[in-house]
């Protein structure tokens, strides 16, 4: 049997409740859904200036969600975390 130094890793992706399935990603100003908590937010230096980005989980599934909040990227906006 062969092993592998760097053994593939599970790239499964989350299972998405029906309402985190359908939040548009990448795109600033697109509306989560009722079940997300808002977590905690930090800023990140951009070229520009400063953005907000805070953390949400779904209490349906446990998807963790960033927003970012760039007003000057219109392809901010909601990402899964680690994705």
């Amino acid at each position: 049997m062969t092993t592998h130094p760097n053994p593939p890793h599970d790239a499964t992706p989350p299972t998405l409740c029906e309402p985190c399935a359908g939040i548009q990603r990448n795109w600033r100003r697109a509306p989560g859904h009722a079940e997300l908590v808002q977590g905690i937010n930090h800023k990140i230096e951009r070229s520009h200036g400063l953005v907000t980005v805070t953390r949400y989980v779904c209490d349906h599934c446990g998807t963790v969600w960033n927003y970012e909040n760039d007003k000057t990227n219109q392809h901010a906006g909601w990402s899964i975390m680690g994705q």
